[in-house]
């Protein structure tokens, strides 16, 4: 499983970075940046909360 992000897409919202501060972050224009494209077992539940927290639909989970 890996992670998408489409930084058009974004809003700057950070939902994803108060979801799953160990694999999201902002730039300095507050766009989203994916520091782990392929989350850890242990991180699968805080990625697919953050996903499904994202109000403009910037972010998916791809099954690899």
């Amino acid at each position: 499983m890996h992670i998408q992000a489409d930084r058009e897409a974004c809003i700057g919202a950070g939902n994803c970075v108060l979801a799953a501060e160990d694999v999201f972050d902002q730039d300095d224009d507050a766009l989203v940046l994916v520091l782990q494209e392929e989350p850890s077992a242990d991180q699968v539940g805080e990625v697919r909360n953050a996903v499904a927290q994202c109000p403009s639909g910037a972010l998916k989970l791809v099954d690899d």
